[in-house]
């Protein structure tokens, strides 16, 4: 029997058995497809950033920070002006300068309007990937994303990424 929290992520996705397989198949990366991702990545927006040292928002960017990255914190919900010595942005067309990809701190029941708002920007921004964190998963998302030519990826956490493409000898990533 299913329960709620384990079929979560099929939301967007009819109840056959082909169209979970293949919907599945869309989340498995090969580890070189995220070493050129991260290797060619400089600037990084994380939206939905936390100024709460306790979240994972607030320890991903500090340990992408820590890993040379330029990270750029969006909240439209925060009253905080800084994170991690970054000012904070409402929204991801009102960040200044280009960037490479968003990472998404958010529910999954916006990843679709996340999803054309950033390809709407892609060109003015100079973003080519967009990175759902763990638990966020929309064949949708992805779909749209695929056709705009932009890379996506669902359901992973650049942090865990870069410590295990590290550990296998597959990225030169260090601590700044």
């Amino acid at each position: 029997m299913r329960t709620k929290a384990s079929t979560h992520f099929l939301k967007n996705a009819p109840p056959s058995g082909e169209v979970v397989k293949k919907y599945m198949e869309i989340l498995h990366y090969t580890d070189h497809y995220i070493s050129q991702i991260l290797q060619q990545t400089r600037t990084i927006v994380i939206l939905g950033a936390s100024a709460k040292p306790d979240r994972a928002s607030h320890k991903v960017m500090r340990f992408l920070q820590e890993y040379g990255y330029r990270v750029i914190p969006v909240n439209n919900q925060t009253r905080d002006r800084i994170i991690c010595g970054e000012k904070v942005y409402t929204h991801l067309d009102l960040v200044p300068e280009s960037f490479q990809m968003v990472d998404i701190f958010r529910n999954i029941d916006h990843a679709i309007e996340i999803t054309e708002k950033i390809i709407s920007l892609s060109k003015v921004k100079g973003i080519r990937t967009i990175w759902m964190q763990l638990g966020i998963r929309s064949s949708d998302a992805y779909k749209i994303a695929k056709r705009a030519g932009i890379n996506i990826i669902m359901d992973r956490c650049p942090a865990i990424e870069i410590k295990r493409l590290s550990k296998l000898g597959l990225c030169n990533y260090s601590p700044s």
